[in-house]
Parts: structure tokens; sequence; C-alpha cells
């Protein structure tokens, strides 16, 4: 899993030391705001999170936010929110989405150096930015720094086991192990719950510009030609993990 990540470090230039890129929403932000509201139209992932853990009054920290899709949501119940996202565009249209939300605050930041002091969270969640299981150590220990004792680092993740979706992604990403990753976060000390989301799309166009900034090419034209109507089924996994309450962390 590791060498996948390289790949995606060298098609944009950065080292190691960087942060990985995010191929689709770093470069068609306004195709991946199309897909964020054409995504999980039941809310079911929504579901699953507040039955896993409730952060109304809490304060949440959401990873990797992009410009800020998901903030508003957090910020109807939470105490605060706070969005980290390491592309600085991303960071200045999450400004504009969150400006008149007196609860919320966006940041540049990455995973692994969170813009927080110590135990200063409740709800640390991350939606398709730990994909890659093995390689995100750092930025799971830095959730742990920044969590509260019985805070909870919610990781949102595509099942790639899933059909239609999972099979475009390995054929795209043939490097990529989901029994792997699976075996990871369950070595980690996460639980985890599957979840079937449907995508619906307003209009053709909409849904082939979508798969066009997540697939190859020619993985998007097959995508293309599997799915009927405007519509299909996409699966994502809910690791939640707890710290632990009553331990002092090691220094």
């Amino acid at each position: 899993m590791p060498a996948v990540l390289d790949r995606l470090r060298q098609r944009s230039g950065l080292t190691k030391k960087d942060v990985v890129p995010s191929p689709n929403i770093w470069h068609w932000p306004d195709i991946y705001e199309i897909e964020n509201r054409s995504q999980d139209i039941d809310c079911a992932i929504w579901r699953v999170l507040g039955e896993q853990c409730d952060w109304t009054d809490a304060d949440v920290v959401d990873v990797g936010c992009g410009d800020g899709f998901h903030l508003p949501r957090f910020a109807a119940s939470a105490r605060r929110v706070l969005g980290v996202e390491p592309h600085r565009p991303l960071v200045e249209r999450a400004h504009q989405r969150v400006a008149e939300l007196p609860n919320v605050r966006v940041l540049t930041g990455s995973a692994q150096r969170l813009p927080l002091p110590d135990a200063d969270a409740d709800l640390v969640h991350a939606r398709t930015a730990y994909f890659f299981g093995p390689g995100c150590e750092p930025g799971m220990e830095e959730a742990d720094r920044v969590l509260r004792p019985g805070g909870a680092l919610v990781i949102v993740d595509l099942d790639v086991a899933h059909e239609p979706y999972g099979s475009w992604l390995r054929a795209d990403i043939p490097a990529y192990d989901p029994a792997a990753v699976d075996a990871f976060f369950a070595d980690a000390g996460f639980s985890c719950r599957r979840v079937v989301t449907r995508w619906r799309f307003d209009d053709v166009k909409n849904l082939r510009a979508v798969l066009g900034i997540e697939f190859s090419k020619t993985i998007a034209t097959w995508a293309f030609q599997q799915i009927e109507g405007l519509e299909f089924e996409v699966g994502y996994r809910v690791h939640v993990r707890r710290k632990p309450t009553g331990l002092l962390r090691a220094r």
C-alpha cells in the first residue's frame, strides 16, 4: 500500500514528507461539489455516525475537510467545529461556505500536525482521507493526541469489496488490497460498520463528469456502461476507535 501512496505523491511532485494529494477535489472542486451532493442521498452514513458517536454540544475536528462540505452538518448541533485542510485553495472555499457559522473555523494543516492543543476535541472525523490504511499511522497518533479521554476517532472510507464501485476502483488501483486494509484497522483497535449508500445524479452529464474525476478514462467509460439510469450503490466502512479513559499519554 505505501507504493500506491508514493505513486500519488509523484504525480503531484510531492515528497514523502508532504501530504498525499486528493486527485479529484484538488483539481476539480466544482465537479467534486456535484459529487458530494449526489453521494449518500439517503443519509445512511450520517445515521450510522449519529449512532456511533453523538456530537451534540461536542468539539469536532474534520480532518481533510476539503472545501468544508460536511462542516455545516456538524455545526448544526456541535459546540465547536474545526475543519483542517492542507490545500490552501480548498481552505479558501471552505471559509466562504462557513462564513456565517459562528461555531466553525477552518485552518490550514495536515493530519499528522493538527493545529490543536492536547485533549481539545471530542470527535475527530476523517472521510475518505485515510483510504489506504497502512501509512496513516502518524495521522491516527495525532488524532489520539488531540482527543480527550473517551473521545472518538471516526474514519469513513470506501468499502472496496462492495460492488459495483469496488470493482471499478480495484481495476484502477490493482495494488489496493481491501482485506489488508480491513485487517490494518482491526489490528489498530477500530470497530467497523459497513454501510451501503446510493449515489444519484440529476443528469448524465454530471454522472459522467464525476466518474471522470474518480477514475482513469478507460475505467470511467467502463463504469458508465455498467450503470443503468442515474444511480448506483456505493459501500462504505465506518471505523470507530475511542481513546481510553483514565490513562496518561506517554511523553
